[in-house]
């Protein structure tokens, strides 16, 4: 080989090593999908992102559909890694065939390299690379332990929103990034209130140190408004919203409307003018008006420190929330803690969810004798609330037990009452940790949820006391209404029984004849005054 080619050769070497972006644009080859092994060509969006990836440490990317980002991720790792030495790249993606596709796409532009760019490989297999010079590359599949391994020079979450348990890996990868190490988070967007929104919103309001990189459709050179309506034919409209605007409210399954959720946050969530309690997570907007009836529901915990033990106080009437609790109280405490919310808020009706651990709270509410338990039908094939009632009277005798029992036939019925209240703004919401639960809580193979890693204690409770209220309690006041019309056609203005003789049965002779609603011919001489049965 001559000098001169050694000198181009030494002077090209030294300038991909410097420059990712020559190194791509010159010598990597990509796969695509229809004109197979092509040079990759960087558009200008690609370029400025890879500077990015140099200038900054962390960098999370919200982006479109088929903009080749997970491409790029790959190219920036193999210059890494051919051009330093013991650079550990781990790949973190939602399952293990989208992690091994992002170590494929590194392996396809290696082996089109020219000879004088390549090194020697220590390993090769279909989820892992390494070069002589001790750089590697590992891709995993996502778990609660994926990110607890050696220290790493870069680590890459392939499609964040959708990983689950990203909360957990996130906490165990920020120590192995210790030492220095870089971050890559990309993903289309996933809706909101999961890891990859509040990072991302916290990265747009600098409060961490990510480096926030958005990349909407039109981004791409070659994209019109043609492709974008191709696209809502192909994935249909909810779908291509999700994988082509870059927008987090309308991506995502959650089970209430996201644009819905974000107007509740918008215009009613407020602070509450009272936290108390010994962890001060009772939350109260309204204090008791002695005037008004209240409900109060509430969900136990299970005990195992992953949730919480959660209820909601409304306002009956009116459906506003008035306080809020999210705790981790034993199911003891929580019993007397319910009590003592309940009498406050005018002896409102209890009620508690009675699945397993719930019994235990019941029982400490019963031993005291609370007056206003909520008891329901034990014949489980009762799913409307005419079989429900609000305390125990009689309540052996008419099959009835303490608590709600949250079934697979009651459970859909419920969360569809919570979607109906909350998608028509009948109700007013006001607590941000109820608000953050819905963007959550979404539909997992159709099975509302929330999201792996969060909870949906406060949403269960609310859900629950829009089912009581909207059924048993209306139920109660319809039949009291009823009850107090039929009397009062039984009674004259003066509250007394009508006893006047007459040929009809009301006061009045013929059937054009005027009746006095309040007046009743029993056919006695006396009026008894019936006042006291309203």
């Amino acid at each position: 080989m001559s000098n001169n080619i050694k000198q181009t050769i030494k002077r090209e070497y030294l300038n991909c090593a410097q420059s990712p972006v020559h190194f791509m644009k010159k010598y990597c080859k990509i796969q695509h999908p229809t004109k197979g092994k092509i040079k990759f060509d960087l558009f200008d969006f690609q370029e400025n992102m890879l500077q990015d990836f140099k200038d900054h440490q962390y960098n999370i990317i919200l982006k479109s559909r088929q903009l080749g980002i997970s491409t790029l991720s790959a190219g920036y790792a193999l210059w890494l890694m051919l051009f330093h030495q013991d650079k550990n790249i781990l790949v973190i993606a939602k399952d293990k065939d989208t992690a091994k596709n992002l170590v494929t796409k590194v392996r396809v532009m290696y082996d089109n390299l020219p000879s004088w760019l390549k090194t020697k490989i220590d390993e090769d297999n279909k989820l892992s690379l390494r070069f002589a010079n001790g750089s590697q590359i590992k891709a995993v599949s996502a778990s609660p332990e994926s990110g607890r391994s050696e220290a790493l020079s870069l680590l890459i979450l392939d499609e964040a929103a959708f990983i689950d348990s990203i909360n957990t890996i996130w906490a165990a990868a920020q120590q192995t990034l210790a030492t220095g190490g870089d971050c890559i988070a990309l993903s289309t967007p996933n809706g909101v209130g999961n890891w990859f929104h509040k990072t991302w919103m916290g990265s747009e309001e600098k409060i961490n140190r990510f480096n926030s990189i958005k990349l909407h459709w039109t981004d791409h050179p070659d994209r019109d408004d043609n492709w974008r309506k191709e696209q809502d034919i192909a994935l249909g409209p909810t779908l291509a919203a999700q994988e082509c605007d870059a927008d987090f409210l309308t991506s995502g399954r959650t089970v209430v409307d996201p644009q819905i959720i974000q107007w509740y946050k918008e215009n009613q969530v407020k602070e509450p003018v009272e936290k108390t309690g010994f962890d001060r997570n009772f939350w109260v907007w309204k204090q008791p008006d002695y005037t008004k009836d209240y409900i109060v529901v509430a969900d136990v915990a299970r005990g195992d420190g992953s949730d919480f033990s959660a209820c909601q106080i409304f306002d009956v009437e009116d459906v506003e929330q008035v306080a809020e609790y999210k705790g981790q109280l034993s199911t003891t405490e929580y019993g007397h803690f319910l009590i003592d919310v309940a009498t406050r808020y005018n002896d409102a009706v209890l009620v508690v969810e009675n699945n397993n651990i719930g019994w235990a709270t019941i029982q400490t509410i019963i031993d005291r004798g609370y007056k206003n338990l909520f008891y329901q039908s034990k014949d489980l094939k009762y799913i409307d609330v005419e079989h429900q009632m609000q305390n125990k009277y009689r309540a052996e005798e008419r099959n009835m037990v303490a608590g709600f029992s949250t079934t697979i036939k009651t459970r859909p019925l419920i969360i569809g009452k919570m979607e109906e209240f909350t998608r028509e703004k009948m109700v007013k919401l006001h607590s941000s940790r109820l608000i953050d639960e819905m963007f959550v809580f979404i539909y997992n193979n159709s099975k509302p949820e929330a999201m792996v890693g969060y909870n949906d204690d406060l949403i269960m409770a609310y859900a629950l006391a829009l089912w009581i209220r909207d059924g048993a309690l209306r139920l109660r006041k319809d039949k009291d209404d009823l009850q107090r019309a039929m009397m009062s056609s039984l009674l004259n203005h003066n509250g007394d029984l009508n006893t006047k003789p007459d040929t009809g049965f009301f006061t009045g002779g013929g059937p054009n004849t005027q009746r006095d609603p309040y007046e009743w011919n029993i056919g006695t001489k006396d009026k008894e005054n019936l006042s006291w049965l309203l």
